[in-house]
C-alpha cells in the first residue's frame, strides 16, 4: 500500500467518511473528472445521483487500472455535485454505492456544490489522485 499514513491531528474530531490528510510516496496517478455516463459511447444510462456517483467512481477506478492502480492508492478525491440539497437527501445511498465501489478506504475528500457540469445530464463530477508504491 502507498499510504504512509492518515494525518489526524491531535484533539480533533475524527471526520467521518474521508481524512483531514494523507502523507504518501511512490508514483502520481492524477485522474481527470470523472462523471456518471458509459464511458465507451458517452451516455447517460441514469439520472439518480446515487447511480451516477457509483458509475463516476468505476470510470474513475478503471483510469486507475491502467496505472496498475486499486482503490487504496487513491490520496485525494474532489466531487462536484450540483445539488447540496440531492446530495444530502440521498447520503444514505451514496454512502453504500461509495462502500460498494471503494471499500472502507476513506482518502482525503473535498465535495462542492457547482452551478452546472459541462455535461448537462452530469449530476456529480469525481476527480481523483492516487500514489502506487
Amino acid at each position: 500500500m502507498s499510504l504512509s499514513r492518515f494525518l489526524q491531528p491531535p484533539n480533533w474530531k475524527r471526520p467521518l467518511g474521508y481524512s483531514n490528510g494523507v502523507l504518501a510516496q511512490g508514483r502520481q496517478v492524477f485522474i481527470a473528472g470523472q462523471v456518471g455516463w458509459d464511458p465507451c459511447d458517452g451516455r447517460f444510462t441514469n439520472s439518480s445521483l446515487p447511480e451516477q456517483v457509483t458509475q463516476a467512481l468505476r470510470n474513475v477506478l478503471s483510469v486507475l487500472a491502467e496505472a496498475q492502480g486499486r482503490p487504496e492508492h487513491i490520496v485525494r478525491m474532489t466531487w462536484y455535485l450540483t445539488s447540496r440539497a440531492e446530495y444530502l437527501a440521498q447520503l444514505k445511498q451514496i454512502g453504500a454505492a461509495y462502500r460498494e465501489i471503494m471499500g472502507k478506504h476513506f482518502p482525503a475528500m473535498t465535495a462542492v456544490e457547482v452551478t452546472a457540469l459541462v455535461e448537462p445530464q452530469a449530476k456529480v463530477e469525481i476527480e481523483a489522485t492516487a500514489v502506487i508504491p
